[in-house]
Parts: structure tokens; C-alpha cells; sequence
């Protein structure tokens, strides 16, 4: 049943997607239009997807599909994940658009520009890029840490925020350094044609073409910053 376009699904409905108790109906939310368009193309439902009925400004789909339930259980995904999600059950074949899958669903990637010793060396600045996954998960993350050095080398470290509202819980997040944020990148969007999330895409894409430091060069008295 995998292809690149599930494997990518499979990524998404780790992070933003739901198996119902029914064990038949399957739903994804997204702040984020685009991502949900392309999810529904992925498991090949096109749903209308539902304002947040909470008020807030995220969509929802949902839809029926007994097979692809049982599926996503198969590999490792079940109903109420969030803090319970562990291994995935993915091919090396396949690695790569489920990784891209979690980084579009929780990842976040960042270029900005900062000087690490502003006090002594005031005029170096160094240009930073950080890709990270958060997930309420460690078990989960180890698992992606494990994938990740063992397909590329990379090291990359998992740190834990708790939730000041709570005793317990919290989020955990993987992070990259620059060096290894860039092998990872390379490796996410060496397909050209592969499902991506144009944002995150073009912050990618502007630190290859150096936006950033050309912007940093016009206004050195400034520091520049992107986001997703």
C-alpha cells in the first residue's frame, strides 16, 4: 500500500491527523488551507473541510475509509496518539516523504542572522538555519532521531517543555544545528515534484539562493530573520 503520496499522509496524520474510535472514520486539521488540499489528495478523498466549530481559525476533514484505518494501525498510528505515539513502521524507501509529512505537519524551520558575541565582536554576525520537530511524544522523537542518524548521520538533540499549567506533559522537540539542518533539507526536497508546503519550502529555498546574508549586506547595522 505505500506510495509517496501515503508515505507523505502518513506524516501528516502523525502529527495533525486523527483515527476515530469507530475504526472507520479518520480526520485532519490544519490552520493551514494548502495543507489541508493536499492531504486530501494524498488518501484520494476530497472532502469540503469544516471551519473549527471552537471558533478559532484552523479546518478540519473528515471522511470514511475502513481500509486505510486498519492500515495506519498496521504501521504504528492509533487513535488518541499524541502522547502515545512511538515507531513508525516505514520503509527506508519511504523514509523521507514521511519525514517530510511530520516536518510540514509540527516542524518548524528558521534562517535568521545573529551576532554570538555582540559585546566583543560586534560586527560578526553568523547566519543560523534550525529545522525542528515537536511532537508530545519522546518515545516518538527517539524513533526519528534513530531513523535520521541512521539514513544520514545526523546527531540532533530532543529537549522537554513542560506545560507551566500542568505538573506532567509538556511538548518535546528535536532540533538540528545548521550543518545537519542542511543535509536533512537537501535529503526532504531532493523531489522536485514531491508534496511540500510551499512556506516552509521558500524559506528552504531563499537560504540557498542567500536572500538572507544579501539583505544582511544592505543593512548591516540590522539583523534580518525569517520564520515560518
Amino acid at each position: 500500500m505505500w506510495s509517496a503520496d501515503l508515505a507523505y499522509a502518513v506524516g501528516l496524520t502523525a502529527t495533525d491527523g486523527c483515527l476515530c474510535n469507530d475504526r472507520r472514520h479518520l480526520a485532519f486539521d490544519s490552520a493551514d488551507m494548502e495543507l489541508i488540499e493536499i492531504y486530501a489528495r494524498c488518501v484520494g478523498h476530497q472532502v469540503r473541510p469544516r471551519r473549527d466549530s471552537g471558533g478559532g481559525n484552523s479546518y478540519q476533514m473528515q471522511y470514511g475509509d475502513v481500509a486505510l484505518w486498519d492500515w495506519f494501525v498496521s504501521i504504528g498510528l492509533s487513535p488518541r496518539k499524541s502522547l502515545t505515539l512511538g515507531a513508525l513502521d516505514v520503509p527506508d524507501e519511504f523514509l523521507f516523504h514521511v519525514v517530510r509529512g511530520l516536518f510540514d505537519g509540527d516542524g518548524t524551520i528558521r534562517n535568521f542572522v545573529h551576532a554570538p558575541t555582540r559585546r566583543r565582536y560586534p560586527n560578526y554576525l553568523y547566519e543560523r538555519l534550525v529545522v525542528r520537530f515537536t511532537s508530545g511524544s519522546r518515545a516518538h522523537l527517539d524513533w526519528l532521531r534513530s531513523r535520521l542518524a541512521s539514513a544520514l548521520g545526523l546527531g540532533g538533540s530532543i529537549t522537554h517543555m513542560r506545560d507551566r499549567r500542568r505538573e506532567s506533559g509538556g511538548s518535546y522537540y528535536l532540533q538540528y544545528a545548521k550543518r545537519d539542518s542542511e543535509r536533512l533539507l537537501v535529503r526532504l526536497y531532493v523531489d522536485s515534484d514531491g508534496r511540500r508546503l510551499e512556506r516552509k519550502w521558500r524559506i528552504w529555498d531563499a537560504y540557498l539562493r542567500g536572500e538572507l546574508c544579501r539583505r544582511r549586506d544592505s543593512n548591516p547595522h540590522g539583523l534580518a530573520a525569517t520564520r515560518p
